[in-house]
């Protein structure tokens, strides 16, 4: 199903709100340096299934301990595979495949700076708990990526996030997140 939404940052959305707490874990002596605090609001009206997923990992605190573990510069940066908790950095990014799987829910929602979305592999219908927020504008992703929030505050931390030290797309450092439910 196709949901037609005309949709800009400035938009009042008026969803749940999550906090996003991201700290820096050093792989040199383990010392962690918190980055800051993103907090985004969700947009039931757009993609439902997918609100609902995310809320039902954060109640559980599913993302507690996971890592953003792909960052690309002016796209975005990538988190919330449960493999980044305590499984080899080379498996990051790959999934569990006994997760749950949602229902694309694709939009008419810009894929701009600050935009929240899921993470899929080539099944559109694949998205499970790996999300993504948008660091630059790539209208390539309209329509074809299920947006289900946007950032409304803690973009600097985001830019602090692209700014950490990175083999190719993974971040040298473990760049851990906490999630919690604001309302």
């Amino acid at each position: 199903m196709n949901v037609l939404v005309s949709f800009s940052q400035d938009t009042p959305v008026k969803g749940p709100q999550y906090e996003i707490t991201v700290k820096q874990i050093s792989t040199e002596n383990g010392t962690a340096t918190e980055l800051g605090k993103i907090v985004i609001e969700l947009m039931p009206d757009v993609a439902p299934l997918h609100v609902k997923n995310f809320d039902s990992l954060v109640a559980v605190k599913f993302y507690d301990g996971t890592a953003f573990h792909r960052v690309i510069p002016n796209f975005m940066i990538q988190g919330g595979d449960p493999n980044s908790k305590s499984k080899p950095r080379n498996t990051w990014g790959m999934g569990d495949p006994s997760q749950a799987r949602v229902k694309a829910e694709f939009s008419s929602v810009k894929h701009e700076r600050g935009i929240v979305s899921m993470a899929r592999s080539n099944d559109p219908n694949s998205a499970s708990s790996q999300f993504f927020i948008m660091h630059g504008n790539s209208p390539h992703l309209d329509g074809k990526y299920s947006a289900f929030g946007k950032t409304v505050s803690g973009l600097d931390v985001v830019d602090k996030v692209v700014a950490a030290k990175r083999n190719g797309e993974n971040p040298i450092d473990k760049i851990e997140m906490t999630i919690r439910k604001l309302k």
